[in-house]
């Protein structure tokens, strides 16, 4: 079992940033792939940004080359460094590890923290 906890969300004026943090509860880099999604009303989950255990990052096209995704193995935190905001980005945002371990999908949600962007 995997405990995912985010912190850093908040309300900023459109073109400000924010950093999101994920604190798991053990060593799981190596072995998951970690990432981001964010919901806003009335919308489906999608997915803002991963990195695999390899170190690959995917990003949605919306988010490229304003966000950055990393993640810190001593502290096992993963992180979202979001610049350039747009009321767009405005969602509740989750933190999510997952892998495949003997064919059975194991997947696991933070709690999720607000990001609002006024214009």
């Amino acid at each position: 079992q995997v405990q995912l906890v985010e912190s850093g969300g908040g309300l900023v004026q459109a073109g400000g940033s924010l950093r999101l943090s994920c604190a798991a509860s053990g060593s799981i880099f190596s072995v998951y792939i970690v990432g981001w999604y964010r919901q806003a009303p009335e919308k489906q989950r999608e997915l803002v940004a991963e990195i695999t255990s390899g170190g690959t990052t995917n990003y949605a096209d919306s988010v490229k080359g304003r966000f950055t995704i990393s993640r810190d193995y001593a502290e096992n935190t993963l992180s979202v460094q979001m610049n350039s905001l747009k009321p767009e980005d405005t969602a509740v945002y989750y933190c999510n590890a997952r892998r495949v371990r003997s064919g059975i999908n194991y997947s696991y949600w933070g709690q999720g923290t607000q990001v609002t962007v006024s214009s």
